[in-house]
C-alpha cells in the first residue's frame, strides 16, 4: 500500500490532499483508504526523510505545487535526489528509490485525459530535491505553475482524481531504465515514459553528470537494483560522454542512445 503525504502549507498538495481525504476514514494522523493512505504533515516534503522511521509503506507519493521561473504551466512528476550539495532537502549525493511502474502510468494517464488540462505541457523533471533517504520508491506528483494554479480546487481535484485512479488501478509492469543526458525538462525522457517500452529510474541531467564520480555511480546503481537499460541522451551529455560511457561499460545495463 502506497503513502501518499502533502505539505499542509503546499497549497496544491493540501487541495489534492482535501479532495482525497473526503473518502477516507480519519484515524488519529492518518487518512485510510482502500488502495492508500494519506498523511498531511507540519513541515516541507522536501524535508521528509524521517516519513519511513514512522510510516512504514510500500511506497511514499508525496503531492506538491510545482514552480518554475519560466512561468510555464505544467503538470509534472519526478523522483528525487541531489547529485550534488543537499540545497532543497535530503541528503547530499544521494538519490532516493525512484517509482517507474507509478510514474509511468501516472503520465500516461494525465496525457489521455489531457484534454482537460489544455494550458499545461505534460511532461517528467529529472531527479532533484529532497527527500533522499527513504527506504521505499518514492515519487512527487506536482501542478504547476503559480499561486493561481495551486489554489484552484477544480484542478487540484481533479489530478487528484486522476492519482486516485492510477494509485487503485493494477499498473502495468515495464522494464526500467536509468537516464543520462538532458535538460531540467528532459524531453527525450518524457516522450519514453508516454510512447516508449520502459518506466524510468533515476534522471540524471546534463548539470548533474559534473557532479558523477564512481562512489555516486555506485550508490545510484544500487538504488536502481530493477533497472536493465541505460537511455542515454547523447547530444545532451556535454563535455562528460567519454566518462558516462566509461562508467555504463562497467555495468550489465543495455546502452540505449537516444
Amino acid at each position: 500500500m502506497e503513502l501518499l503525504i502533502a505539505y499542509q502549507e503546499d497549497p496544491a498538495g493540501f487541495n489534492m490532499a482535501k479532495f482525497l481525504s473526503k473518502n477516507m476514514t480519519k484515524d488519529s494522523e492518518l487518512f485510510r483508504g482502500e488502495f492508500y493512505d494519506l498523511l498531511i504533515i507540519t513541515t516541507p516534503a522536501i524535508s521528509a526523510d524521517w516519513i519511513h522511521e514512522k510510516y512504514d509503506y510500500d511506497g511514499y507519493v508525496f503531492l506538491s505545487k510545482h514552480a518554475a521561473e519560466s512561468g510555464v504551466l505544467a503538470l509534472t512528476c519526478h523522483s528525487t535526489g541531489n547529485f550534488g550539495d543537499a540545497k532543497f532537502g535530503g541528503n547530499s549525493k544521494q538519490v532516493a528509490i525512484p517509482h517507474p511502474q507509478l510514474q509511468k502510468f501516472y503520465l500516461q494517464t494525465l496525457k489521455k485525459n489531457e484534454k482537460n488540462f489544455t494550458d499545461f505541457e505534460i511532461t517528467i523533471e529529472a531527479t532533484h530535491h529532497g527527500p533522499t533517504a527513504l527506504n521505499k520508491p518514492t515519487i512527487f506528483i506536482e501542478i504547476g505553475t503559480t499561486p493561481k494554479q495551486w489554489t484552484d480546487e477544480k484542478l487540484c481535484s481533479d489530478v487528484a482524481q486522476l492519482v486516485h485512479e492510477v494509485i487503485s488501478s493494477k499498473i502495468p509492469e515495464y522494464p526500467v531504465a536509468i537516464c543520462f543526458g538532458g535538460n531540467h525538462y528532459p524531453s527525450k525522457f518524457t516522450k519514453q515514459l508516454l510512447d516508449g517500452n520502459f518506466a524510468l529510474g533515476t534522471v540524471i541531467p546534463k548539470h548533474g553528470l559534473d557532479e558523477l564520480d564512481e562512489k555516486l555511480f555506485s550508490h545510484i546503481m544500487e538504488r536502481n537494483k530493477i533497472a536493465t537499460v541505460a537511455l542515454v541522451d547523447w547530444n545532451g551529455l556535454g563535455s562528460n560522454k567519454q566518462k558516462i560511457m566509461n562508467f555504463l561499460n562497467s555495468t550489465k545495463l543495455e546502452v540505449i542512445k537516444l
